[in-house]
């Protein structure tokens, strides 16, 4: 059993008549399997249908129409008692249309109501389908546009108008008689019309449904926005092949006269936007030329820049792109002769610092040696100047007096091995003043110990007065003592 038809009221409009009060028309949404139909009723042809169907079927519907207050604002000024009054209604019609008892719907009433053909079943949906008009009413085209769901279905019905154009061409290119011709270039124009109408409707629905946004994000904003786009660019090409004649028999070089006097379609556009004469698909990267001959490879397809052009401008117009890209070349060879300099000098500019890096060890490694000689020379110093200290220190014990032979042998080797330093390249200077500077040290140390010395032995003497002092006044004391205690 097929399904029955699915009501809705998902929008509202408000309409403004030219001599008249701004009111509201409720968009009645017929979804049926294939495709979608919007009928745009006010609230005083509810109240007429639910009058008619009483009087009609003896009976009213299972729900009640919402209650119309006099003393409340209207609808068109008021969202919330519109969308309050939309339910309501929507509950109304979905109680007639999806309950078993058929008594109100199979009423002519109910059928004209919603547009539906006379005598038919609302019950079968596909039944109905190839039976009710296209939508032709730009005020419903708009409603049913505005709802993402609807937009869909109006999208397919547009592809399917185009698809009828393409097939009602390809008949009026192979029928051989003028009346046959004739019939399918009409067919033809009706379907196109159909499609421009859609294909505003649809841009339309677009533009509402982005400026109230939340219905639709961006992304699938822009998807729908690329399929308007293909098809409306699809509608133009069959328009153009609609205005061209249609070339049959003996009449080829005629109508192909007319045809480039008038710029009409090519043979590659008509193969392009055609595929075959039945309607389906062509085989990808062939196109059969009028002549029958197969060409592998499928035709550039025409630009913006080279629609309009004849031959002789499009010859001037590759002329001139192919000097601005000569133009392009020559300025790139420019900038990269430009790098390549800048990279040599950078190359010359690294190999110089490496150079000075290179002679910069150098430097340091002899500083280094030069170092641990010098290291050397204080030590040496450092031990002959202890000697030193040790020859002028007054008196020496015997230990001290038999260690002088092995010191002077030291001092000898000493200089023996200053003079050899000296005799080396670049010791001269050097020596000289870590001799100076040693000698110096010796001097301040020589008299250290002098001072040291001398001290010593005026210490010793203030001791020996100091005790001779008191042995002196000890005794007078001691002996008065012991007299007086005899």
């Amino acid at each position: 059993m097929a399904p029955p038809i699915e009501i809705s009221i998902p929008t509202t409009s408000i309409s403004t008549p030219p001599n008249g009060k701004p009111f509201t028309l409720y968009n009645i949404t017929l979804r049926l399997p294939l495709r979608s139909l919007i009928v745009q009723k006010r609230y005083s042809e509810f109240e007429a249908l639910h009058k008619n169907l009483h009087s009609l079927v003896g009976a009213y519907p299972p729900e009640p129409l919402p209650e119309k207050s006099w003393w409340r604002t209207s609808t068109a000024n008021s969202p919330e008692r519109t969308e309050e009054r939309r339910a309501g209604l929507e509950k109304y019609l979905r109680a007639i249309a999806e309950p078993p008892d058929r008594r109100w719907r199979d009423t002519p009433v109910w059928r004209a109501f919603l547009g539906l053909p006379a005598g038919s079943s609302t019950q079968s949906g596909i039944s109905l389908e190839g039976r009710i008009p296209a939508i032709g009413l730009r005020e419903a085209n708009l409603a049913a546009a505005s709802d993402p769901g609807t937009w869909l279905d109006l999208h397919r019905e547009l592809k399917t108008s185009l698809h009828e154009a393409r097939v009602a061409l390809g008949r009026r290119d192979g029928a051989t008689e003028n009346s046959a011709r004739v019939e399918a270039g009409s067919a033809a124009k009706r379907a196109l019309i159909k499609a421009g109408n859609l294909i505003g409707s649809l841009s339309d629905g677009l533009r509402v449904m982005k400026e109230d946004g939340g219905k639709l994000g961006e992304g699938e904003l822009r998807r729908r926005r690329d399929l308007l786009a293909a098809a409306r660019v699809e509608r133009d090409g069959l328009d153009k092949l609609s205005s061209s004649f249609a070339v049959a028999g003996g009449g080829v070089a005629a109508g192909v006269a007319v045809g480039r006097h008038q710029g009409v379609a090519s043979a590659s556009e008509r193969a392009a936007l055609m595929g075959n004469n039945d309607g389906g698909p062509s085989s990808i990267g062939i196109v059969r030329t009028s002549t029958g001959r197969r060409v592998l490879g499928a035709p550039l397809p025409e630009t913006e820049r080279t629609r309009e052009l004849d031959n002789e401008g499009v010859l001037q117009l590759q002329r001139d792109t192919m000097q601005e890209q000569d133009q392009e070349v020559e300025a790139l060879a420019k900038i990269i002769r430009r790098q390549k300099e800048m990279g040599l000098a950078i190359n010359d500019e690294v190999n110089r610092h490496i150079d000075m890096l290179d002679r910069l060890n150098d430097d340091v490694d002899v500083v280094g040696r030069k170092l641990g000689v010098a290291k050397d020379r204080v030590k040496r110093l450092d031990k002959a100047s202890m000697d030193t200290i040790t020859t002028t220190a007054p008196p020496l014990s015997e230990g001290a007096a038999r260690n002088m032979p092995e010191i002077e042998q030291e001092d000898n080797s000493t200089n023996a091995v200053r003079q050899q330093q000296q005799q080396q390249p670049g010791g001269g200077i050097i020596d000289a003043v870590l001799l100076l500077i040693v000698r110096g040290v010796l001097a301040g140390v020589q008299g250290y110990a002098v001072l040291g010395w001398l001290m010593g032995k005026i210490s010793a003497a203030l001791v020996w007065t100091v005790e001779l002092v008191l042995l002196l006044l000890v005794q007078p004391g001691g002996g008065n003592t012991n007299h007086h205690n005899g």
